[in-house]
């Protein structure tokens, strides 16, 4: 695999046993070229930071495959609103957190709107029948107005390590077939 993949992770982090931390290792174990990018502050993040070092990674790691994690998909959304990144070969939506989300560690990042542009060729994204932060109306609005398609995962909850996320072979193979 050629590609660089940057991954980013939500609130409180996504150590192993969680799928971003044993993906990282998959594609780092056949001598793949990734970065987990860790945030400052996991626990309690903040937009403003967040968006500084993601800026600064994209720049200088400059990825072709990104994948984004729960509240890094709004800090996504945020960075594309007001950004001009280079456009990457795919981008991973998993399990983001609705659009008017009031988890107070969440506050800096709201309110936010969906981009125009997401700057990627293709992207996906990937939600549960029963995630607790959005609902399965939102999934779909959200992916209608970003005009990508969706994978539902029946009862994923998050699609973290407290719902059984730590192996994952379908993103595995997914980041795998990416050209």
């Amino acid at each position: 695999m050629n590609n660089k993949v940057l991954l980013l992770h939500g609130r409180e982090g996504s150590d192993f046993p969680h799928w971003q931390a044993w993906l990282a290792a998959e594609i780092a174990k056949n001598y793949g070229t990734v970065n987990f990018l860790k945030f400052d502050n996991y626990d309690f993040p903040n937009k403003t930071i967040w968006k500084n070092q993601l800026t600064k990674e994209i720049k200088d790691f400059n990825p072709d495959i990104v994948i984004c994690h729960s509240i890094a998909n709004i800090l996504w959304f945020n960075i594309c609103n007001s950004e001009k990144i280079k456009k990457i070969k795919k981008l991973f939506l998993v399990a983001p957190p609705s659009l008017s989300c009031d988890i107070e560690e969440l506050k800096s990042f709201y309110p936010c709107k969906l981009p125009s542009s997401l700057f990627a060729k293709e992207a996906i994204l990937v939600s549960s029948t029963n995630d607790p932060y959005i609902t399965q109306n939102e999934i779909k609005k959200m992916a209608k107005k970003l005009n990508i398609p969706t994978k539902i995962l029946q009862d994923a909850g998050h699609i973290n390590a407290d719902s059984g996320f730590g192996e994952w072979d379908w993103i595995l193979q997914e980041v795998q077939n990416v050209n």
